[in-house]
């Protein structure tokens, strides 16, 4: 349990901190482009996805989500103690991550996020980007394919195809709203993001009973 609760902080810390970073190195080169922002960003993120999951998938299952882990434990795959220890790590490293980016850039730990991302239309935006990811991690494994390839596609290609730029994670919800970068997420929009990431949740849950998962 401890090295399963060790990778989950780890990926999770890994995962945040190059989405948070990325995102401020590429502001920094390129502070009038956002495209060329973005664009970083996804690449930068998605090779990390890839790296965490192959190397923690075999030890912890490399959930680094709460959405994911409450699947599986929906699927009765883990346990009820699992899943909240799980969900504590990731949210724990997501905050870790988010400081050591936050501080190797900018001299700071914490900076409460000002960015808008509300409206009717980013929260359907992330339901579908939650539905899509957990519809590629477990169809993925269905098919036994490495999973790491396909969520790392996805998710580069989601930062592009979702107006809210596919956080699909409350964890990393959270812990995005502490810092006040290209990648933050004002603090009071926490809730709708994780409300939307839920309902994701469901339907893909109910889709996937439909395939026999």
């Amino acid at each position: 349990m401890f090295q399963k609760l060790l990778s989950e902080y780890l990926g999770t810390l890994l995962l945040v901190f190059s989405v948070v970073g990325s995102g401020i190195m590429a502001e920094n080169l390129s502070p009038t482009n956002e495209g060329v922002v973005l664009l970083a960003n996804a690449i930068a993120t998605g090779a990390m996805l890839y790296v965490i999951i192959s190397i923690f998938s075999p030890i912890s299952g490399a959930h680094f989500n709460p959405i994911v882990s409450l699947y599986f434990r929906l699927k009765s795959k883990i346990t009820s103690i699992e899943m909240s220890l799980f969900i504590i790590l990731q949210i724990i490293g997501g905050i870790s991550g988010v400081i050591i980016a936050n501080y190797i850039f900018n001299d700071l730990f914490i900076e409460f996020s000002d960015k808008q991302r509300t409206g009717l239309n980013i929260h359907i935006s992330e339901i579908i980007a939650s539905v899509g990811l957990l519809l590629t991690i477990v169809l993925s494994l269905r098919a036994k394919r490495d999973p790491a390839i396909a969520v790392a596609l996805y998710i580069t290609g989601a930062y592009w195809f979702t107006s809210s730029t596919s956080f699909a994670n409350p964890a990393v919800t959270i812990s995005r709203s502490l810092t006040n970068t290209f990648t933050g997420i004002d603090p009071a929009h926490i809730l709708g993001f994780i409300v939307s990431q839920i309902i994701g949740l469901i339907i893909a849950f109910l889709i996937l009973r439909l395939f026999n998962e």
